[in-house]
């Protein structure tokens, strides 16, 4: 291996260092304890040397974000192979979006509610935004019916991000979570729904 090939190797390796370390640090306290000089302390190396890598915070807020939609996307894949049909395949999607937003809240944070300049919904979108929209999108469009798949895919996304906001401020009862998603399904999917 080269000099070369060796710092570069390094320097891939700081950088998911920093990312994985700010994930940490969000998820332990909020993403505001998370602070370039609070991330050097951590990492062991300077200030200098996390902006070698990132140019400010909201940067490294996309980073983890664009990690977090690599993992969602995913789970949304895994949840969608093990279902049987496409009721089964939207509703366990559904599921899964929930927990997701459930078990990570500074990761959902990074994705879905801090300032980002990350472009959704664009041509020239990251693949990880666009892999994790298209296994989102994919079973809901299924079972989209006479719906234009994009906007119901989206509604349906506005909801689950709803109800995953509300129930982390603890602004929804958690004893009626499955009700909630079983509601859900039936009052989108309707008549499909009610014979699954």
């Amino acid at each position: 291996m080269s000099i070369q090939e060796r710092r570069e190797r390094e320097r891939a390796e700081r950088h998911q260092l920093i990312i994985r370390t700010a994930r940490e640090l969000a998820e332990a306290e909020g993403w505001e304890a998370v602070t370039t000089r609070r991330l050097a302390e951590r990492i062991e190396y300077s200030q200098p040397v996390l902006y070698s890598h990132f140019a400010n915070k909201d940067a490294i807020v996309a980073a983890v974000a664009l990690e977090g939609f690599s993992v969602l996307a995913a789970e949304l894949r895994a949840v969608v192979r093990k279902a049987d049909g496409p009721v089964e395949a939207f509703t366990a999607v559904a599921d899964a979006y929930l927990a997701f937003g459930a078990a990570s809240p500074a990761l959902y944070d990074a994705m879905f509610t801090l300032a980002t300049d990350l472009p959704f919904g664009l041509p020239d979108s990251p693949a990880p935004l666009k892999q994790a929209f298209a296994a989102l999108a994919g079973p809901i469009a299924e079972v989209a019916g006479a719906e234009d798949p994009e906007p119901f895919a989206e509604m349906v996304w506005a909801a689950l991000h709803g109800l995953v906001t509300l129930a982390r401020s603890g602004r929804l009862r958690p004893d009626y979570a499955q009700q909630r998603l079983a509601l859900l399904v039936e009052r989108m999917l309707g008549d499909e729904a009610r014979a699954y």
